[in-house]
């Protein structure tokens, strides 16, 4: 039997099929988009409290690990090309010892010129001393001639004035003299601060500067600074803990510290300070459960020798006793 087009119903015929097709479609659709409810391990091991403070009244913070001399950033006096880059991160360096240079050509060049002008002015007093010796000879000669007759008055007068000529000339080379020899220790100071060293000793942790490159004193607040080092034997970690649990913390006792994600490698933290200053909360943990309106508390505590197992920068779990009721 054939299909007689001209006799279908939009509205009896084709509506309901097309109606028909589109609820399939939402059905697959829906039957598709399902999230998948099955359960799964957590990617990440949370944090546990250690078994001694498990039954006790504790404080629970999170923290990073830190230099004990905390983050050194080191910069530049002046700007220019970098010439030399002595060290890489992870070097360890003493006190003093150069970590790079800026080009100081043209510093050198102005104590090249001041070191000229010392020698020019050296060579005019001994120029002017020599004539003023004998312009002083000259006048005491004039002046010890007893006879008035045999030397005139205006012989004297003109020895006289080239005494003081002289005296007059030694005075000018000598603040010549001055003047090079300060424009050179000018110069020596600007090639000791081209050339830049590690302030104590420790551990270069990161260099974000390259040989060839310019750097500037004019960076902005946002940019990295060139080198960044600290002391990192020992380690400390700094220790976020809200202001409204802050009281209850006690002072002194030491903190169970876990790397974020391993709270099965546990260690035992010495106190070594609080910081005076309550300051804005850092966000640490990216949990949406997070409070960071609050204000926090910052206890610094010593890490001991782990072998590699703390870095600076990584975040911690942190437990600390917190006081009984009596105190």
């Amino acid at each position: 039997m054939a299909l007689n087009w001209k006799n279908l119903s939009f509205s009896r015929q084709i509506l309901p099929v097309i109606a028909l097709l589109g609820l399939l479609a939402a059905v697959l659709f829906i039957f598709v988009g399902l999230p998948d409810r099955e359960l799964s391990e957590p990617g990440r091991e949370p944090p546990r409290a250690p078994a001694e403070l498990a039954a006790q009244a504790r404080v629970a913070g999170a923290g990073v690990v830190e230099p004990s001399s905390e983050t050194i950033q080191i910069g530049s006096a002046l700007s220019g090309l970098i010439t030399g880059l002595s060290v890489q991160p992870g070097d360890r360096v003493s006190e003093g010892q150069v970590l790079f240079t800026v080009d100081d050509r043209a510093v050198r060049a102005q104590l090249r010129e001041a070191n000229a002008a010392i020698a020019e002015a050296r060579a005019a007093i001994a120029e002017a001393r020599t004539a003023r010796a004998t312009a002083e000879q000259q006048l005491a000669l004039y002046r010890n001639v007893d006879d008035p007759a045999a030397v005139s008055r205006a012989e004297v007068i003109r020895a006289e004035g080239d005494a003081s000529t002289a005296r007059e000339r030694q005075r000018l080379a000598q603040a010549r003299l001055q003047a090079a020899q300060a424009r050179a220790g000018s110069a020596q100071t600007e090639i000791g601060r081209l050339t830049v060293r590690a302030p104590i000793a420790g551990e270069i942790l990161a260099v974000n500067i390259r040989k060839g490159e310019y750097v500037s004193t004019m960076g902005g607040g946002g940019s990295q600074p060139f080198i960044e080092m600290g002391q990192t034997q020992p380690l400390h970690v700094r220790i976020d803990i809200d202001e409204e649990q802050a009281p209850r913390v006690a002072l002194g006792a030491p903190a169970t510290v876990s790397p974020r994600g391993a709270s099965d490698r546990r260690v035992k933290a010495r106190f070594v300070r609080a910081e005076p200053l309550v300051v804005p909360k850092r966000s640490l943990t990216n949990s949406a459960a997070e409070r960071v309106d609050v204000r926090v508390l910052q206890l610094i505590y010593e890490l001991p020798e782990t072998n590699g197992l703390f870095r600076v920068g990584q975040q911690v779990d942190a437990y600390i006793a917190a006081k009984g009721d009596g105190e």
